[in-house]
């Protein structure tokens, strides 16, 4: 038997912020709090299919790229309507030096951290 993710863990300034960012991007719901940690996921709860999300409360700012980052898929839309609704929700257009022929879109979170938008490629 091998391991698989559960949950990844993220440093941030403001739990509730980007925990609120996160659950609009994802569908996510609040699943648990506990000392300033917030814990979101899927609205079944920890264990399925879909790690969670924990956004731990850090006074450090984020400083240079992530060397870990989540990629986000559109389920129910195509990718410029997914790119216009992350716009909206706060998401920000981030330049790490792409061509601007790939096929994803690299974004930021309200923090900063960033992520990548990709063609529908789930249902």
């Amino acid at each position: 038997m091998a391991s698989r993710l559960s949950e990844l863990v993220i440093d941030c300034q403001a739990p509730q912020r980007l925990a609120e960012f996160w659950c609009q991007v994802l569908d996510y719901v609040v699943l648990d709090t506990d000392e300033g940690a917030i814990e979101i996921g899927p609205p079944s709860g920890f264990g399925g299919l879909q790690p969670t999300l924990i956004l731990s409360p850090s006074p450090e700012p984020k400083t240079g790229k992530l060397r870990l980052h989540i990629d986000v898929n559109p389920v129910d839309r195509d990718q410029d309507a997914e790119l216009a609704r992350l716009l909206e929700i706060g998401a920000r257009p981030a330049d790490i030096g792409q061509t601007g022929e790939e096929p994803w879109h690299v974004l930021l979170d309200p923090e900063g951290n960033e992520f990548c938008l990709l063609r529908r490629r789930l249902d």
